[in-house]
C-alpha cells in the first residue's frame, strides 16, 4: 500500500470512528422499558477493534512519513512542518496587509487619519512568493506520497 492510499484509509477510519461514537451516544440512555437502538457492549467491542487498527495505521503513517524523503531531501515530516508554517505566514501577512490598507476609512467626523507602518505592497507580494512557495511544496509532498511504500511494522 502506498502512504497517498494509507492516508485516504486514515480519513475514512476517523469517519468510521465518528459514526461509532454518534451510534453509542444514541444507545446510551433510552427510555425506561424501552430497547437501545443497538447493543451498547457490541459498540464498544467494534470502537475498540477500529481504535486498534487505526492506532496501528497512524504510526505506520508517521514511520514513513519520518523515513520518506522528497526530493530536496527533508523528510515528508519536515516538509509537511514547513507547510504548515507557510499556511500560517501567508495569513499573517495577508492579515496585516489587510489592516494597513485600511489608511482613510473614516467611523467619526473628526479629522483623524490613519497610516501605515507597514509596506502594504511590499507585504502583499511576500504573501503572493510564500503562497508559490507553499503550493510547490504541498505538490512535492503529494508525489512523495504516491511514489512512497508505507512501512511495515
Amino acid at each position: 500500500m502506498i502512504l497517498a492510499e494509507a492516508l485516504t484509509i486514515r480519513k475514512e477510519q476517523r469517519t468510521r470512528l465518528d459514526d461509532l461514537k454518534t451510534r453509542l451516544l444514541q444507545s446510551a440512555l433510552v427510555q425506561e422499558n424501552e430497547p437501545p437502538p443497538e447493543d451498547p457492549e457490541v459498540l464498544l467491542l467494534e470502537l475498540d477493534q477500529q481504535l486498534d487498527f487505526y492506532a496501528q495505521l497512524v504510526a505506520r503513517i508517521h514511520l514513513t512519513n519520518l523515513s520518506a524523503r522528497l526530493p530536496d531531501g527533508r523528510s515528508i515530516t519536515e516538509a509537511v512542518a514547513a507547510r504548515d508554517a507557510l499556511d500560517e505566514r501567508v495569513a499573517t501577512l495577508r492579515s496585516l496587509a489587510d489592516q494597513a490598507g485600511k489608511v482613510n476609512e473614516r467611523y467619526v467626523r473628526s479629522e483623524l487619519r490613519y497610516t501605515p507602518t507597514v509596506n502594504v505592497a511590499r507585504l502583499r507580494q511576500d504573501v503572493d512568493r510564500s503562497a508559490q512557495e507553499r503550493r510547490k511544496l504541498d505538490v512535492a509532498i503529494q508525489a512523495t506520497n504516491w511514489r512512497v511504500e508505507l512501512l511495515e511494522e
